[in-house]
């Protein structure tokens, strides 16, 4: 009798976008503990501030609305 000593595959891990995980770019947790934190800096900014950065407030809190896990492809 054998017993096959092989490592069960894990299954793809839905936190992580399916288009970073196929290409095999996965954000560390400092890269995502970054992205987070500048944008809750974004969110509140005043309106000032988000012309300045060429933003509508609208842009700035759709982009502050956006998980944790959800990091630009430019970051990568």
């Amino acid at each position: 009798m054998s017993f096959s000593m092989t490592t069960p595959r894990r299954a793809a891990s839905t936190c992580i976008p399916a288009s970073a995980s196929r290409h095999g770019a996965r954000p560390s947790l400092s890269l995502m503990l970054r992205v987070w934190s500048e944008r809750r800096a974004l969110a509140k900014m005043d309106e000032t501030r988000l012309a300045d950065l060429g933003l509508s407030p609208i842009d700035a809190a759709r982009e502050s609305a956006r998980p944790i896990w959800d990091v630009p492809q430019r970051s990568l």
